[in-house]
């Protein structure tokens, strides 16, 4: 039989269907900027070909949340493997009937070659598109503070300070015209045509060219990361004034963009992103995975860099004939009430009852109580509204609910008997409270909490030796397995826990807690750390002190009570 006449599978892609290059723009670092156009193009992409950029943990992080929004099959092309062809590696993966994307840092078509490779598509015949992306030319200046046209303002100036041979600085002077400077200290690479001027000349070249010493000037580095620092000053001044802050912080070594004139005056009033309360805080969360997307998010929203480190895995129960009996005993009427201790309680109970072709209305007749609005959210999505919970506050818990759980009345309960669904491992206070009462209970095993397997070493590390700005703790079960597969955090960093018995906990294990939730509930938590934050950051700024994250202080021995 000819070979030609079964293609294989990447023949039969190639003949159905033109392959097709898309151009797209990530944003200037953090994944939350990429466009909704650019989300959908690497949803459909079948290669994509990443960034080409210096290696470090944020930028490693941003790469992954990017490489998110594709399909599990795509095939990932690392930039730094294709030497100087990227371009022809995107053409020959779409001669071959793909869907390419070729990711910028940026724009594709501001301070990056992405025309080169749309005019090479366009050559060879292939269907191009170019997604732009937010340009660090106003992205940098938006996230330090800095209106570019605002009030007054009617133009702007861009220069691309590499290669500055070609500029002329003098003509650039003349005017008062807001300058935005990109690469004025573009870091010395193998090409010398990509390499900065460096901020002394370009301040002296205008001020010699007439824009005043006292000209304000800002140099935003990383712009739109939580990295971002942005120092302000004038054009006399700029150069010791950064000798200065990276003396404080020798990691300061990202190519800038410098900003010139009026509207720089404004930058220490409008400084919006930098004061977040707990901006660049490497922050460890300790939860399932499924539980931490939430809880990192509300970091997110604070300025945090929120890592998550499993401690524990949730698993069904060694055996189900406790939780087929429950099921069947709330179809069946046995149980006046079910108590739910967690979400992951719910969770169990749902998809127990979802096995079996049931839904919410299993529970007719039955009272739902909570302990706490986590919780209750939990049970609404199920379609439930819940009968009971404790006021909000530090009584969400067991022992909350059992305070105001209603004793049994023979005259007018029906039913004396209670299902309480719960981790293998959780705490007898309702419980026992509940049978204090007169109610009948069946403790049931719903869950079992089981504890992960250790971090990577470069984690253990960062925890014991203080690289951590802070730890969340949301549970006992998170402090007990995270001391017991990564160690102690070291002193310097802050300890947030979701409740008093989490922080029982946490001073049993001999750290000392910083932050309590005013209520157990993620939320209270992420917002009880910002409050730490910007008590921290007022007391510092008080005392005429440099705000400085807790990783950033003299590192002593582990924290001890």
């Amino acid at each position: 039989m000819n070979a030609n006449a079964n293609p294989q599978p990447e023949e039969q892609r190639a003949a159905a269907r033109p392959g097709q290059v898309a151009l797209v723009g990530a944003g200037p670092g953090s994944a939350d900027l990429l466009t909704l156009r650019g989300a959908e193009l690497l949803r459909r992409a079948d290669v994509v070909i990443t960034l080409r950029e210096p290696a470090n943990e944020e930028l490693a992080g941003f790469r992954a949340e990017l490489l998110d929004h594709c399909p599990p099959e795509v095939s990932v092309v690392e930039a730094d493997t294709c030497g100087d062809d990227l371009n022809g590696v995107a053409l020959s993966h779409a001669r071959e009937g793909n869907r390419v994307v070729r990711l910028y840092s940026g724009d594709p078509f501001v301070v990056c070659r992405g025309a080169e490779l749309v005019a090479a598509c366009r050559e060879s015949g292939i269907e191009v598109e170019v997604a732009p992306g937010l340009s660090p030319i106003t992205a940098g200046p938006a996230f330090a503070g800095v209106p570019l046209l605002a009030g007054e303002e009617t133009e702007v100036r861009v220069i691309n300070a590499r290669g500055a041979g070609t500029i002329d600085w003098a003509e650039a002077a003349a005017s008062e015209t807001t300058l935005v400077v990109l690469g004025a200290d573009a870091p010395v690479g193998q090409n010398p045509e990509h390499q900065g001027p460096g901020f002394d000349m370009v301040c002296k070249s205008l001020v010699a060219g007439g824009r005043p010493g006292n000209t304000p000037v800002s140099v935003v580095r990383a712009g739109g990361t939580t990295r971002q620092t942005t120092v302000t000053s004038t054009l006399s001044r700029l150069v010791a004034e950064l000798k200065q802050k990276d003396a404080k912080n020798h990691h300061l070594v990202e190519p800038a963009l410098m900003i010139v004139g009026r509207p720089v005056s404004r930058q220490p009033e409008l400084n919006w992103f930098e004061t977040l309360p707990l901006f660049g805080w490497r922050v460890l969360v300790p939860r399932t995975k499924e539980q931490a997307a939430s809880l990192s998010e509300q970091l997110r929203e604070h300025g945090a860099v929120p890592e998550e480190v499993p401690t524990i895995s949730v698993e069904p129960p060694r055996t189900p004939q406790q939780m087929e009996r429950a099921v069947r005993g709330l179809v069946t009427g046995r149980y006046q009430w079910v108590a739910f201790t967690s979400t992951n309680a719910v969770k169990a109970i749902r998809e127990r009852l979802e096995s079996y072709g049931l839904d919410a209305r299993a529970f007719a007749g039955v009272k739902v109580a909570v302990v706490g609005d986590a919780t209750a959210d939990a049970v609404r999505r199920f379609g439930i509204e819940p009968d009971l919970a404790p006021p909000a506050g530090p009584s969400q818990s067991g022992a909350g609910l059992a305070e105001v759980w209603p004793p049994y009345d023979a005259e007018i309960d029906p039913i004396e008997r209670v299902l309480l669904p719960r981790a293998d491992i959780a705490t007898e206070a309702l419980s026992s409270g509940l049978t204090n009462k007169g109610w009948e209970v069946d403790d049931v095993t719903a869950y079992r909490t089981v504890r992960a397997a250790p971090p990577p070493q470069s984690v253990r590390e960062a925890i014991k030796g203080g690289g951590f700005d802070a730890v969340l703790f949301t549970s006992s079960s998170t402090v007990r397995n995270l001391v017991g597969i990564a160690g102690k955090p070291h002193n310097t960093t802050a300890i947030a826990v979701i409740g008093q018995e989490t922080e029982k906990t946490a001073l049993e294990f001999g750290l000392r807690v910083d932050v309590v939730a005013p209520k157990p509930s993620i939320t209270a938590l992420a917002e009880a750390l910002a409050e730490y934050g910007i008590t921290r950051r007022s007391e510092a700024i008080e005392a005429g002190k440099p705000v400085l994250k807790p990783s950033q202080k003299r590192r002593g021995r582990r924290r001890k009570l």
